[in-house]
């Protein structure tokens, strides 16, 4: 294809991962509807690879940046190996100067001793105690220039050098990934937002440019940079050396206000005066977004309950911290605060919240695509801006203020000269004294009584001053001017509502998902009781359990929720969701909608939440909303997330932990600690699945694993192989204590006595067969308790070896005929079931027998009869 014959091209680049960068999403699709050929460049990437999708017209890459080079270049190696010797940061040097206190101190003595020394000895102590003490001296000297060298590199690690290269070295990584792409990319024009891309563009322009190659460039200062008040020294003379070094070698400069735009100017001596391009929310889509999202809803709050919101990026200079503070001000007001990811000051404010007892009333949600904002913020009462004083804050006026007007909010500013004047001007809103709690709670209780006309304030004039299509017409018009090659025609048909990968993203939410058809009453909205269980579903046991109680108890309907990935083994459910779409707000609101209102009672598993990632990553976030649902809920245990690894490994000379990897034991003490907390706390029945869980959750009951006793039923006999067949399947070898009992089956199987299957990594319908055509089953001995499997091969009449504590069976009234061994004597076991082949055979029926008794589904439905009642 010649350059001629394709549409000019327009790459838009941006140094973060677009999703929730409303200003250049708003960019690629307005340039798309202008005829442009449209690339969006980010960071991100799924495990290390580039990632491409769609978003309407426009092609979305996402590349992974590395920190070679950031890694490469952290100061001078042989110097610091000099001057830090062996101390390698500040922990270090307090061993170090602890060492040598210690030292000192036993010199110090020996010499006291030395010289008060009486008797013969004395001859020769006395003058030893000089060389001591000049020893003494020596080694001071030493340790004094050692701490000195130590402390001086560590201020040149943080003094800026002069080369923004060496002192924001990230940079360099972006340019190393982002450059080559631009190249081959061959775009006719580039919009470098921010300041994290100037030099990338600016060196990627002038290679292209040698080779002949036609493309003009924008730079879209996003902010004043230097009235940014940068944490660190070297990140402040870096961005402002990289933006001064580069600013001047674009074809145009943009950015978002009028007040930055002069002082761009004059900073730079530019020919021009900067672009203003507001970022504005695009006002033909405001109020037709389908289904319509709601704040108001993803918090969980009433209609008629006062509701202010917060969106944007949460950094302490936001200032939404005088907003949590200011809560117990105001009774019964609640404050949601839009935040597209986790972060240090996201935990800090919850921290605050639970410290003046209003957590209850402070919601953090997930962000919208940017098209749906003013919908989404407009269920709220007030917008908030708390900006703090610092240099850039108090040049422009902030992105949220266009999406709060266009969603009908009145707003609560800080007195910020800027915002100030335009409040008093529009009259749209009320302010306050920056980080005063209590002159922000006045506020907010005048703008909410006189919130109706605070809202008629906001005029249609001002909504189109403050609109995308009226901000984006002079950026298209300056893409044409600096263009080698301009669009011939318009692409009006290209829609402002359009979603990232949608054509080609397949539903995150299934009803009735290919598989075996469920066996439970269906959920029935007339039903008195109407039962939901989810989203974990292990082993398929929410479906088991949904069939037993429903079966036991005539007024249940139930619904099963399973959380599936590409690569997870389909069980039973009712509704799939797509585990890796959690985060998404349509996909949690279906979840809203499918629990809320439709369920009187709840069984929610492994702590997980019900409605994605709507309220955080476990069922504690939930909770409020499913209160004030009149939700009864129930939380289900069934191993790891609630088995805390240091106690088990101290209860069990031969527990699963003291084989795990590295990483396990720390991440799982610290879920189990998290989840316990939730129990205690949340005052919820609670349930385990195995009696061993007992221990770490005393106030649980134990409801008996559940499988089909009677699809597991052999007719193959036991034990009359003269090499009877032994099976072994674990899904992971440290969690089965695999490792130490093989060899002793290998030494067996070599010998005759046995024949050994080793069963990794089958499929289940494979394990099935094995089991039902075995004659010995080898289940665990690294947990202290029976699960699935091994009910599985009870079931089936195959005798199990495993290692029980019998302590904690004995306390929940079960005696399993299980043969209890640990691995260190799996030998004798197992060759005293070949020896008595007849006890073993009795063994077997004893285990069909339990598993008809404890694990058909009847102990478990009596077990949560209580919780169900209406």
């Amino acid at each position: 294809m010649t350059t001629e014959a394709r549409a000019p091209r327009l790459l838009v680049i941006v140094a973060n991962g677009i999703t929730g960068d409303s200003r250049v999403q708003k960019t690629a699709v307005a340039a798309a509807r202008a005829g442009w050929e449209v690339t969006l460049l980010g960071t991100g990437g799924r495990r290390g690879r580039r990632q491409t999708t769609m978003m309407g017209e426009v092609t979305v890459i996402r590349l992974p940046v590395t920190a070679d080079y950031a890694r490469r270049s952290k100061g001078n190696r042989v110097r610091r190996m000099v001057t830090q010797t062996t101390i390698r940061n500040q922990e270090g040097l307090v061993g170090v100067n602890a060492a040598y206190q210690a030292w000192l101190r036993q010199a110090t003595a020996r010499i006291g001793r030395m010289r008060t020394s009486d008797g013969p000895a004395a001859v020769v102590l006395k003058p030893a105690s000089k060389a001591l003490g000049a020893a003494v001296k020596a080694r001071r000297l030493l340790h004094r220039l050692r701490v000195k060298a130590f402390k001086w590199e560590e201020r040149q690690v943080g003094r800026p050098t002069g080369s923004w290269q060496r002192d924001q070295p990230s940079l360099v990584d972006l340019d190393l990934v982002f450059g080559p792409v631009i190249e081959k990319l061959q775009p006719d024009v580039i919009h470098a937002n921010d300041v994290t891309t100037i030099h990338t563009v600016a060196l990627s322009v002038a290679r292209m440019r040698a080779r002949g190659q036609k493309v003009a460039w924008l730079y879209d200062a996003h902010e004043y940079i230097a009235g940014i008040d940068w944490p660190k020294p070297r990140e402040d003379r870096a961005y402002k050396a990289v933006e001064r070094e580069f600013v001047g070698q674009a074809d145009a400069v943009v950015t978002v206000s009028p007040e930055i735009a002069r002082m761009l100017r004059e900073n730079f001596k530019l020919p021009e005066t900067p672009l203003v391009v507001r970022n504005a929310p695009i006002r033909e889509v405001v109020g037709k977004t389908y289904p319509k999202p709601s704040v108001r809803e993803a918090c969980g709050v009433a209609e008629g309950v006062p509701l202010m919101v917060y969106s944007g990026w949460l950094a302490p200079a936001r200032g939404v911290g005088t907003a949590v503070s200011a809560l117990p001000l105001l009774p019964g007001v609640h404050l949601a605060i839009v935040a597209g990811r986790a972060s240090a000051e996201q935990d800090a404010l919850r921290a605050r919240a639970a410290e003046l007892g209003v957590e209850d009333r402070v919601h953090v949600v997930p962000y919208v695509p940017q098209y749906a904002v003013p919908d989404y913020l407009s269920s709220a009462d007030l917008g908030l801006i708390c900006l703090r004083r610092i240099r850039s804050h108090e040049i422009s006026l902030p992105t949220k203020l266009a999406e709060y007007l266009h969603a009908g909010l009145p707003v609560i500013v800080s007195d910020l000269p800027v915002q100030v004047e335009f409040v008093q001007r529009t009259r749209i809103g009320e302010i306050f004294v920056v980080d005063d709690t209590e002159d922000f709670a006045e506020a907010v209780k005048r703008a909410l009584e006189h919130k109706a006309e605070l809202v008629a304030n906001i005029s249609d004039a001002l909504l189109q001053e403050f609109s995308w299509e009226r901000q984006a017409e002079g950026l298209i018009e300056l893409y044409r001017r600096i263009a080698p090659r301009a669009p011939k025609g318009t692409r009006p048909d290209i829609p402002w509502d359009v979603d990232e990968g949608a054509a080609a993203t397949p539903p995150a939410v299934l009803e009735t998902a290919p598989g075996p058809l469920p066996t439970w009453r269906p959920l029935d909205v007339t039903a008195t009781v109407r039962l939901g269980l989810g989203p974990a579903n292990y082993a398929g046991q929410l479906a088991t359990f949904a069939q037993a109680i429903c079966r036991d108890n005539a007024g249940v309907t139930a619904e099963v929720v399973m959380r599936r990935s590409a690569d997870s083994y389909v069980f039973p459910a009712d509704v799939y969701v797509d585990r890796d779409r959690q985060g998404e707000l349509d996909v949690q609101m279906e979840q809203v909608r499918r629990v809320v209102g439709r369920y009187t009672h709840l069984i929610v598993d492994a702590f997980l939440p019900v409605f994605g990632y709507l309220n955080g990553d476990t069922i504690e976030g939930d909770l409020p909303a499913l209160r004030r649902a009149g939700i009864k809920v129930a939380l289900l245990a069934h191993g790891s997330e609630i088995r805390h690894p240091l106690r088990h490994r101290d209860r069990y000379p031969f527990s699963l932990f003291h084989d795990a990897p590295k990483d396990i034991v720390p991440r799982y003490a610290a879920r189990a600690e998290r989840n316990r907390r939730i129990a205690e706390e949340s005052g919820l029945p609670l349930f385990v699945t195995t009696p061993d869980l007992l221990d770490d959750l005393p106030a649980a009951t134990w409801s008996p694993l559940v499988v089909d006793v009677d699809s597991w039923t052999s007719d193959e006999p036991v034990m009359e192989r003269s090499r009877p067949k032994v099976l072994h399947g674990p899904s992971q070898r440290w969690t089965k204590g695999t490792d130490r009992i093989l060899p002793v089956l290998t030494e067996l199987h070599d010998k005759g006595a046995i024949e050994l299957v080793l069963a990794e990594r089958v499929p289940w319908e494979t394990m099935r067969e094995l089991v039902r055509t075995c004659d010995i089953v080898v289940d665990q001995f690294a947990v202290g308790s029976y699960g699935t499997f091994a009910v599985e091969a009870m079931a089936a009449g195959r005798p199990v070896v495993g290692y029980l504590d019998e302590r904690v069976h004995k306390a929940a009234g079960v005696r399993p005929p299980i043969v209890n061994v640990t691995p260190d004597r799996i030998g004798e076991a197992l060759e005293s079931l070949l020896d008595d082949r007849a006890r073993t055979v009795e063994i077997a029926k004893e285990s069909v027998a339990f598993a008809q008794e404890y694990h058909d589904g009847r102990r478990t439905a009596q077990v949560f009869a209580d919780f169900l009642r209406p």
